[in-house]
Protein backbone atom coordinates (compact mmCIF):
# COMPACT_ATOMS: atom_id res chain seq x y z
CA UNK A 1 0.00 0.00 0.00
CA UNK A 2 0.71 3.22 -0.57
CA UNK A 3 -0.69 6.19 1.75
CA UNK A 4 -3.38 8.08 0.36
CA UNK A 5 -3.17 10.97 -1.21
CA UNK A 6 -6.08 12.65 0.95
CA UNK A 7 -3.92 11.91 4.28
CA UNK A 8 -0.59 13.60 2.80
CA UNK A 9 -0.15 17.30 4.94
CA UNK A 10 2.51 19.84 5.76
CA UNK A 11 2.85 20.33 9.47
CA UNK A 12 3.17 23.79 8.91
CA UNK A 13 5.66 25.03 11.59
CA UNK A 14 8.61 23.76 8.57
CA UNK A 15 7.49 26.40 6.88
CA UNK A 16 7.19 29.30 9.33
CA UNK A 17 10.08 30.96 7.79
CA UNK A 18 8.02 31.63 4.29
CA UNK A 19 4.65 31.80 5.76
CA UNK A 20 6.13 35.46 7.65
CA UNK A 21 6.41 36.48 3.97
CA UNK A 22 3.41 35.22 2.17
CA UNK A 23 0.89 33.24 4.05
CA UNK A 24 -1.46 32.69 1.27
CA UNK A 25 0.91 32.11 -1.42
CA UNK A 26 2.95 29.36 0.79
CA UNK A 27 -0.29 27.23 0.89
CA UNK A 28 -1.10 27.51 -2.64
CA UNK A 29 2.42 26.62 -3.91
CA UNK A 30 2.44 23.48 -1.06
CA UNK A 31 -1.13 22.65 -3.36
CA UNK A 32 1.20 23.01 -6.25
CA UNK A 33 3.52 20.40 -4.80
CA UNK A 34 1.07 18.25 -4.28
CA UNK A 35 -0.47 18.28 -0.48
CA UNK A 36 -3.64 17.84 0.42
CA UNK A 37 -3.63 19.17 4.12
CA UNK A 38 -2.18 21.27 6.45
CA UNK A 39 -1.39 21.47 10.41
CA UNK A 40 -1.62 24.96 11.52
CA UNK A 41 1.29 26.17 13.88
CA UNK A 42 1.18 29.85 13.90
CA UNK A 43 -0.74 32.40 12.67
CA UNK A 44 1.59 35.03 11.99
CA UNK A 45 -1.50 37.73 12.50
CA UNK A 46 -3.77 36.51 10.62
CA UNK A 47 -7.17 35.78 11.96
CA UNK A 48 -8.65 31.76 11.55
CA UNK A 49 -10.47 33.34 9.48
CA UNK A 50 -7.92 34.19 7.04
CA UNK A 51 -6.56 31.18 6.93
CA UNK A 52 -9.51 29.30 6.19
CA UNK A 53 -9.99 31.36 3.38
CA UNK A 54 -6.36 31.02 2.09
CA UNK A 55 -6.85 27.57 2.37
CA UNK A 56 -9.67 27.18 0.78
CA UNK A 57 -7.95 29.62 -1.90
CA UNK A 58 -5.41 26.86 -2.43
CA UNK A 59 -7.47 24.14 -2.35
CA UNK A 60 -6.02 22.68 1.09
CA UNK A 61 -7.84 21.69 4.15
CA UNK A 62 -6.99 22.14 7.23
CA UNK A 63 -7.51 19.22 10.09
CA UNK A 64 -5.70 20.33 12.91
CA UNK A 65 -4.08 23.54 14.84
CA UNK A 66 -1.55 23.39 17.99
CA UNK A 67 -2.88 25.69 21.11
CA UNK A 68 -0.66 26.08 23.61
CA UNK A 69 -1.29 24.14 26.78
CA UNK A 70 -2.13 27.51 28.74
CA UNK A 71 -4.82 27.93 26.76
CA UNK A 72 -6.66 24.80 28.83
CA UNK A 73 -7.49 26.62 31.38
CA UNK A 74 -7.36 30.28 29.83
CA UNK A 75 -9.22 30.73 26.42
CA UNK A 76 -10.39 26.50 25.71
CA UNK A 77 -13.77 27.39 24.29
CA UNK A 78 -12.00 30.41 22.25
CA UNK A 79 -9.54 27.75 20.69
CA UNK A 80 -11.79 25.19 19.83
CA UNK A 81 -13.98 27.74 18.12
CA UNK A 82 -11.03 29.01 16.18
CA UNK A 83 -10.20 25.01 15.33
CA UNK A 84 -13.86 24.90 13.92
CA UNK A 85 -13.17 27.93 12.16
CA UNK A 86 -10.42 26.34 10.36
CA UNK A 87 -12.63 24.27 9.23
CA UNK A 88 -10.21 21.37 11.32
CA UNK A 89 -10.82 18.05 13.48
CA UNK A 90 -8.18 18.12 16.24
CA UNK A 91 -7.31 20.60 18.72
CA UNK A 92 -3.57 19.67 19.54
CA UNK A 93 -1.49 20.71 22.49
CA UNK A 94 1.71 20.69 21.47
CA UNK A 95 3.92 20.33 24.54
CA UNK A 96 3.66 19.99 28.50
CA UNK A 97 5.53 22.55 30.37
CA UNK A 98 8.98 21.63 31.28
CA UNK A 99 7.99 22.51 34.90
CA UNK A 100 5.61 19.61 34.61
CA UNK A 101 7.68 16.85 33.45
CA UNK A 102 7.47 14.73 36.49
CA UNK A 103 4.81 11.58 37.64
CA UNK A 104 2.76 14.19 39.47
CA UNK A 105 2.81 17.32 36.48
CA UNK A 106 1.74 14.40 33.84
CA UNK A 107 -0.98 13.02 36.40
CA UNK A 108 -2.20 17.12 36.42
CA UNK A 109 -1.80 17.05 32.39
CA UNK A 110 -4.33 13.96 32.31
CA UNK A 111 -6.89 15.19 34.62
CA UNK A 112 -6.67 18.96 32.37
CA UNK A 113 -7.17 17.01 29.46
CA UNK A 114 -10.12 14.72 30.40
CA UNK A 115 -11.83 17.72 31.18
CA UNK A 116 -10.60 19.55 27.91
CA UNK A 117 -11.70 16.66 25.90
CA UNK A 118 -15.14 16.47 27.40
CA UNK A 119 -15.45 20.39 25.79
CA UNK A 120 -13.82 19.31 23.02
CA UNK A 121 -16.11 16.28 22.00
CA UNK A 122 -19.46 18.56 23.14
CA UNK A 123 -17.88 21.12 20.94
CA UNK A 124 -17.70 18.39 17.72
CA UNK A 125 -13.56 18.24 17.94
CA UNK A 126 -11.15 16.24 19.41
CA UNK A 127 -8.40 16.71 21.63
CA UNK A 128 -4.92 15.45 20.76
CA UNK A 129 -1.32 15.37 22.48
CA UNK A 130 1.77 15.96 20.35
CA UNK A 131 5.16 14.80 21.79
CA UNK A 132 8.72 15.15 21.98
CA UNK A 133 11.19 12.65 22.99
CA UNK A 134 11.32 13.46 26.81
CA UNK A 135 7.78 12.70 27.24
CA UNK A 136 8.55 9.21 27.02
CA UNK A 137 11.11 9.24 30.28
CA UNK A 138 10.83 6.82 32.56
CA UNK A 139 10.48 8.46 36.43
CA UNK A 140 10.68 5.98 39.18
CA UNK A 141 9.42 2.79 36.94
CA UNK A 142 6.64 5.20 35.56
CA UNK A 143 6.87 6.30 31.46
CA UNK A 144 5.75 9.46 31.56
CA UNK A 145 3.56 9.26 28.65
CA UNK A 146 1.64 6.07 29.78
CA UNK A 147 0.21 8.76 32.45
CA UNK A 148 -1.79 10.37 29.46
CA UNK A 149 -2.46 6.95 27.61
CA UNK A 150 -4.36 6.26 30.31
CA UNK A 151 -6.51 8.88 29.91
CA UNK A 152 -10.21 7.91 28.24
CA UNK A 153 -9.80 7.38 24.22
CA UNK A 154 -12.88 9.08 23.55
CA UNK A 155 -11.49 12.25 25.03
CA UNK A 156 -7.54 12.33 24.36
CA UNK A 157 -6.12 11.08 21.01
CA UNK A 158 -2.43 11.75 20.06
CA UNK A 159 -0.40 13.45 16.89
CA UNK A 160 2.61 10.78 17.50
CA UNK A 161 5.45 12.82 16.27
CA UNK A 162 7.68 9.73 14.54
CA UNK A 163 11.16 11.11 15.11
CA UNK A 164 10.92 12.41 18.85
CA UNK A 165 9.06 8.55 19.62
CA UNK A 166 11.55 7.04 18.40
CA UNK A 167 14.28 9.83 20.08
CA UNK A 168 12.71 8.75 22.86
CA UNK A 169 13.21 5.37 22.94
CA UNK A 170 9.89 3.71 21.60
CA UNK A 171 8.68 2.06 18.69
CA UNK A 172 5.54 3.65 17.26
CA UNK A 173 4.89 0.17 14.97
CA UNK A 174 4.82 -1.22 18.68
CA UNK A 175 2.56 1.75 20.20
CA UNK A 176 0.20 1.21 17.49
CA UNK A 177 -0.65 -2.32 18.07
CA UNK A 178 -0.32 -1.78 21.91
CA UNK A 179 -2.93 1.29 21.62
CA UNK A 180 -5.39 0.81 18.71
CA UNK A 181 -6.91 4.22 17.37
CA UNK A 182 -5.30 6.37 19.80
CA UNK A 183 -3.42 8.12 16.94
CA UNK A 184 -5.11 9.99 14.10
CA UNK A 185 -2.59 11.98 13.18
CA UNK A 186 1.66 11.96 12.89
CA UNK A 187 4.25 14.10 12.37
CA UNK A 188 6.30 12.17 9.31
CA UNK A 189 9.84 13.55 10.88
CA UNK A 190 12.87 11.62 9.42
CA UNK A 191 16.20 11.30 11.64
CA UNK A 192 19.95 11.80 10.28
CA UNK A 193 22.57 9.41 10.67
CA UNK A 194 23.78 12.16 13.39
CA UNK A 195 20.30 12.43 15.09
CA UNK A 196 19.41 15.37 13.65
CA UNK A 197 16.45 16.38 11.48
CA UNK A 198 16.24 14.84 7.63
CA UNK A 199 13.62 15.18 5.26
CA UNK A 200 11.10 12.23 4.75
CA UNK A 201 12.82 9.26 2.91
CA UNK A 202 16.37 10.47 3.36
CA UNK A 203 17.26 9.35 6.94
CA UNK A 204 16.98 6.07 8.67
CA UNK A 205 14.20 5.74 9.99
CA UNK A 206 12.06 2.62 8.45
CA UNK A 207 8.85 4.21 8.14
CA UNK A 208 7.47 1.64 5.93
CA UNK A 209 7.62 -0.91 9.13
CA UNK A 210 6.23 1.44 11.20
CA UNK A 211 3.32 2.14 8.70
CA UNK A 212 2.41 -1.70 8.22
CA UNK A 213 0.51 -1.22 11.87
CA UNK A 214 -0.81 2.29 10.64
CA UNK A 215 -4.30 1.18 10.33
CA UNK A 216 -4.64 -0.29 13.75
CA UNK A 217 -2.91 2.89 15.62
CA UNK A 218 -5.94 4.62 14.01
CA UNK A 219 -3.81 7.12 11.50
CA UNK A 220 -5.77 9.01 9.16
CA UNK A 221 -3.21 11.95 8.41
CA UNK A 222 0.58 11.95 7.50
CA UNK A 223 1.57 15.21 8.00
CA UNK A 224 5.64 16.24 6.84
CA UNK A 225 7.61 18.00 9.26
CA UNK A 226 11.02 19.30 9.43
CA UNK A 227 12.42 20.96 12.49
CA UNK A 228 14.84 23.30 11.11
CA UNK A 229 15.21 22.99 7.53
CA UNK A 230 17.95 24.67 5.35
CA UNK A 231 15.45 25.67 2.17
CA UNK A 232 11.78 24.87 3.55
CA UNK A 233 11.17 24.90 -0.38
CA UNK A 234 13.32 21.93 -0.91
CA UNK A 235 12.61 20.02 2.28
CA UNK A 236 8.72 20.33 1.15
CA UNK A 237 9.17 18.97 -2.21
CA UNK A 238 11.94 16.38 -1.13
CA UNK A 239 9.80 15.23 1.85
CA UNK A 240 6.59 15.08 0.10
CA UNK A 241 7.80 12.65 -2.92
CA UNK A 242 9.76 10.72 -0.06
CA UNK A 243 6.39 9.97 1.60
CA UNK A 244 4.86 9.28 -1.53
CA UNK A 245 7.22 6.78 -2.67
CA UNK A 246 7.18 5.04 0.62
CA UNK A 247 5.21 1.64 0.58
CA UNK A 248 3.63 -0.98 3.38
CA UNK A 249 1.77 -3.81 3.79
CA UNK A 250 -1.18 -3.56 5.47
CA UNK A 251 -0.94 -6.28 8.25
Amino acid sequence: MTIPAGGIGMHLYTMRDVLAEDYPGTLKRLAGIGYQTVGVSGRFDHSAEEIRSYADDAGLKVVLEHVGYKRLADDWAGALADVKTLGAQWAVVPSIPSEQHSIEGFKAAAAAFTEAGKVARDAGLKLLFHNHGRDFDEVDGQVLYDILLGVDPELLGFELDLYWAVDGGHDPAKLFQEHPGRFPALHVKDMAEDGSWEDVGAGKLDFGAMFEHAQAGGVEQWLVEHDKPTDAWKSAERSYRGLTEIRYSEL
